[in-house]
Parts: C-alpha cells; structure tokens; sequence
C-alpha cells in the first residue's frame, strides 16, 4: 500500500518539490510507493497526520535567509504526538513571474511570506514601489495574477513550467545559497540512531538564569546546539517557548542523561524526535 505524504500545495510549491525529492528518496531506497497529498496551508498539513488523513507530512522548519518558520513550530508544539522521522535540505531559487513584459509596469507582487521576505533586498531596489500581496503558497500566488500584466508573483522556475507563466526574471532571492530545512513528520518515531534530536520546553517562571540552567546541562556534557529559538506561549506576554536541535556526535553522547536532568528545570518538555539528514544530491533535485 502506498504512503501518503501530506505537504502545502498546490502542485509546483518548494513543498511540493521537496515531497517529491523524499518519495524519490522513499522508491530508491526503500522500494516503497507513495502518494503525494496537498493542502493549502503549513498548520492543516500537520494536522491532517495528527488526524490520520496521511502517514507522514513534509513541512518547511527554517530557512537559511529568513529563519524559522514559525508556523511549523507552533503547531507541532500543539500536535505533540507527531514525531520528526527525516530531515531534507532543498535548495530554493525565486524568480519574479508575470505576463508583463517590463518591470516598470509592475504594481503588485504576491507570494507566500518567506518568499517575500527571501527577495526582501531585491524587491527594495527593483520594485520598491510596488504593493506587496502575501499568498498560502508560492503557486497560489500565480492564480492571482492571471492576467494582469502589472501584477507578478514570486515562485519557483518549475511553477512558471507548470503554469505557463513566463519568467520575467530569474534567481532574485537575496543570497544565492539560499536553501530550506523540511522535516518529514509521522504518527511514530523513527527506529534508525539519528544525528539530531529536535525538543521543546518551557520554563517554570521568567526569572533570572530560567534559561540559563538548560543550557548548562548540554554545556558540562559536550553536547552541541545547532540551533534555539524561542516562541511565545501565547499565555502572556514575556511568556516564551524555547525550541532546540542537538547533535548527536556518537553513541557515547550522554544526551539520555541530560534530558533526564533537563526535566528538573523546565516546566515542560516535549522531545518532537531523533532522525536522519537523508543525503539527497542536488542531481537529484534538478530531475523534479
């Protein structure tokens, strides 16, 4: 039977392509099919594995440019019953699409947020005028241009195949090695060693040093972060979530030990999964 595999649509997303990559990955490797299942926003491709409508979902975490997505984060803190089985790095090319011929009739552009946020430099220096739409998806924004040359939407140079919409211009993301961090989420952890363990906590009051004590307990034991970030609760203001990837150098990592200890000094913990960084190449990204 084939694995449904939950990601943000429609069909020609940086989502999308990133599914593609891991059921490539999936038939390769593992000889297992599966079938690609689209939503249109981040938060309901979660929640349709929380709900059992797929087997697993590809979701974006953090891009190299413009950070966390903080929607990702947000609802796996609420589904914590989603575990992190993979992780896949893709490579993320924008290019400005529009049936205009000329940037200076543009007046719009759309796009999904961290899109517009990846060209932010661009668009100040080519379109600093222009008013600038957000979107759910890269691809939604290209129904929202159909056919007014003076409006243009940010996506992938595979949507503008998909579509049909010329490329007005191409690689305007502002750095060039731009590229975005996706785990692949499921009801179950994964069974294979990982080299990273993803968590979440909270702390029992915002006083002095509340976070300071967790980062010693990884600090005495060797233990890299590759990465924290913090996230309001939502319950007040001041009030924050603290998110944390480590690494995981050997077998002889004490990190059982530290998230033993780290229970001490946290109000709440939530470890979302250990897991693989699956070494996709990047031939095998430019066959999507």
């Amino acid at each position: 039977m084939a694995i449904s595999i939950a990601h943000l649509g429609p069909t020609g997303t940086n989502a999308e392509t990133a599914a593609l990559a891991y059921q490539g990955w999936l038939e390769q490797k593992q000889g297992k099919q599966s079938l690609l299942c689209p939503y249109p926003t981040i938060a309901q491709t979660l929640y349709a594995v929380a709900h059992g409508e797929t087997q697993q979902a590809v979701v974006p975490v953090e891009n190299s440019t413009e950070g966390t997505v903080a929607v990702t984060l947000d609802t796996l803190w609420q589904l914590d019953q989603l575990k992190i089985q993979q992780e896949l790095v893709l490579p993320i090319s924008h290019a400005l699409l529009s049936r205009g011929t000329s940037l200076k009739g543009i007046r719009s552009v759309y796009s999904h947020p961290q899109a517009l946020a990846q060209c932010q430099s661009w668009l100040e220096q080519n379109l600093s005028s222009v008013h600038l739409i957000p979107t759910n998806s890269t691809t939604e924004a290209l129904h929202e241009i159909n056919p007014d040359p003076t409006s243009a939407a940010i996506a992938s140079p595979r949507a503008s195949k998909l579509y049909n919409v010329p490329i007005l211009v191409n690689n305007i993301n502002d750095y060039p090695d731009n590229c975005t961090r996706f785990w692949i989420l499921g009801l179950t952890p994964t069974t294979v060693k990982g080299s990273r363990i993803s968590l979440g906590f909270s702390v029992p009051a915002n006083v002095p040093g509340a976070l300071v004590k967790p980062l010693e307990i990884f600090a005495k034991r060797g233990i890299n972060l590759s990465r924290i970030e913090s996230r309001p609760t939502k319950r007040s203001l001041g009030e924050y979530l603290f998110f944390m990837d480590l690494e995981v150098k050997s077998e002889h990592n004490p990190i059982d030990e530290a998230l033993v200890e780290l229970t001490t000094h946290t109000e709440v913990l939530k470890v979302f999964g250990s897991y693989q960084v699956l070494p996709l190449k990047a031939s095998d990204i430019a066959k999507i």
